[in-house]
């Protein structure tokens, strides 16, 4: 007989989980906060700091099938764990680099680490999380993506400012390994026929035949090009484009990303809510999707038409509030596709798609950025690219139930 965990198990592993994408988001993201002055003292154009930021989600989509289906047929726990060590010692690393060659190798081997995240948290959630309490363990992952960025713009705009931009890496790749400690505690109180359990085998073929893995990897492509371009570009633009001192730009940059977090937990809440009390699941989370890439092109747009410091905090805490509405959204609806059994090997593909913004995003914002002289191209880009996604999630996407592969 296979014993379920505890609930308080489950609570301890979804924290760590939550836990482990914010460490992904602030690792991932430090190469945007150190840009201000690691761009100059490297010597690095537009284009060329675009093309480190884009190598990372080469080996990071690349990979995600591959993790994906692993996750689906080995220990889940053990696989995040090695991930992370991966990522946390690339980021680490990356503190002692001295020119574009070793960066974007380093960026390609922390694409590897975090290629782990997301299938196995998706997986972890879908195994052991029912459907009325979906949203809010979702917003677990979108608590993290946001508070990354929030707290690695804090702590690493106060090192940028006092001691450079390579303690910064080092400083966060080292933290990133402390995660290893609780996370084996917890695991080690799963009881053991939990995780001896394995899925029935089935047709990965048959997994990507499935029209709903496509438009919904598609759906997030536009859903994560707004994220990553903010995190990526946000502290250069605001110090290079509008002209803001590093301090003023982790105050505006952090308050972005904390509106994104408590906008993650109460969407997720809300959504959860709605669908306790008998609304269509699927029809909750598409619609919080779709108006959340309206709302994404409009302060987008209101950004690149800002006139003062103040307006662009506006926008600035408009759009954050807007990027904590999707991603535990658009995780629930891979969850509901693919069901405890193909989550892990559903969201790899997913997230192998949706990488294609991080691939094309930075280099094409670059590229603008150098061809113009000014970001205004860019954010206008980026706002079309979000209003795309509100038509794929709002009539691409097929009806979301579980999909059936024998």
């Amino acid at each position: 007989m296979v014993t379920a965990p505890s609930g308080r198990t489950i609570a301890a592993l979804l924290i760590l989980l939550g836990l482990s994408i914010l460490l992904n988001s602030v690792d991932r993201g430090a190469l945007g906060v150190a840009a201000p002055l690691m761009k100059s003292q490297l010597g690095l154009s537009a284009t060329q700091f675009g093309l480190a930021a884009s190598a990372f989600f080469v080996t990071y989509g690349a990979l995600q099938p591959v993790t994906g289906w692993l996750c689906d047929r080995v220990s889940v726990y053990r696989l995040l764990a090695f991930g992370v060590a991966l990522w946390a010692l690339s980021t680490m690393l990356t503190g002692w680099v001295s020119g574009l060659t070793t960066l974007v190798l380093l960026r390609l081997t922390l694409g590897i680490g975090e290629s782990f995240a997301f299938p196995s948290a998706s997986k972890i959630i879908a195994s052991h999380v029912p459907a009325a309490q979906r949203g809010l363990a979702s917003a677990a992952i979108g608590v993290g993506l946001a508070l990354g960025p929030a707290l690695g713009t804090l702590a690493g705009g106060a090192i940028l400012a006092r001691s450079g931009w390579r303690p910064i890496f080092i400083t966060f790749g080292a933290v990133t390994l402390l995660w290893l400690v609780p996370w084996f505690l917890a695991v080690r109180t799963l009881p053991k026929p939990v995780e001896a359990v394995r899925p029935a085998p089935f047709a990965y073929r048959a997994l990507l035949a499935q029209k709903a893995l496509w438009w919904l990897g598609f759906g997030q492509v536009t859903a994560n090009y707004c994220f990553f371009f903010m995190s990526t570009w946000l502290p250069l633009y605001l110090v290079t484009g509008r002209g803001l001192s590093i301090a003023t730009m982790t105050v505006f940059a952090t308050l972005t990303f904390a509106v994104q977090a408590v906008s993650a937990v109460v969407v997720g809440y809300l959504s959860d809510r709605l669908v306790a009390r008998g609304r269509d699941e699927g029809a909750v989370r598409r619609g919080i999707v779709v108006v959340t890439q309206v709302a994404l092109a409009i302060g987008i747009s209101g950004l690149a038409f800002a006139t003062s410091p103040a307006a662009v905090l506006g926008w600035l805490l408009f759009t954050g509030a807007a990027m904590g509405c999707g991603p535990g959204m658009v995780y629930a609806m891979s969850q509901m596709f693919a069901g405890p059994r193909l989550t892990g090997s559903w969201v790899g593909v997913q997230n192998a798609l949706a990488s294609l913004s991080g691939i094309l995003g930075p280099v094409v914002t670059g590229l603008i950025v150098d061809a113009s002289g000014s970001y205004f191209g860019a954010f206008v880009f980026a706002a079309a690219v979000s209003a795309v996604g509100a038509l794929l999630f709002a009539f691409a996407l097929p009806p979301i139930r579980e999909i059936d592969i024998a």
